[in-house]
């Protein structure tokens, strides 16, 4: 007497749900891909709440709101200087000390070109570079 097997197992895999979620990793993916911007200067923008002492060399360049430069350094009286000057000052002081860190003072009505000229500058030159804003006074 040949007993068979009511209950048949099929050996087929269904792939729909193994399609959605591959479709929605590559939807996460083209969403997180477009939110990130590789082309974006990196700034080290200080905290405004809190201060922090640093070891480095600091120089600090200024700019008032008529497009003058200042330049000074640590105890020193600021002085008034061309935007032609400048590069030269920054070059030798990055020479004398590898620590260097450029400190830019800037006027909130000063075009943004100027700033992105001493932006420019350190970057070539391969100093670290932080702009200063006033604290938050609460």
């Amino acid at each position: 007497m040949a007993l068979k097997s009511r209950n048949k197992t099929d050996a087929s895999f269904s792939m729909s749900s193994m399609t959605d979620i591959i479709f929605l990793l590559l939807l996460f993916f083209m969403i997180a891909s477009t939110m990130t911007s590789p082309n974006d200067m990196k700034v080290n923008l200080p905290q405004s709440r809190s201060t922090s002492a640093t070891k480095a060399r600091i120089v600090k360049v200024g700019i008032d709101e008529i497009g003058q430069y200042t330049i000074s350094e640590q105890g020193q009286k600021p002085l008034e200087i061309e935007f032609e000057q400048v590069e030269p000052y920054l070059q030798e002081a990055a020479t004398t000390d590898s620590t260097t860190v450029v400190a830019l003072y800037a006027d909130e009505n000063v075009p943004y070109r100027e700033i992105v000229k001493i932006l420019d500058i350190a970057n070539e030159n391969r100093l670290k570079l932080v702009i200063a804003t006033k604290a938050i006074q609460k």
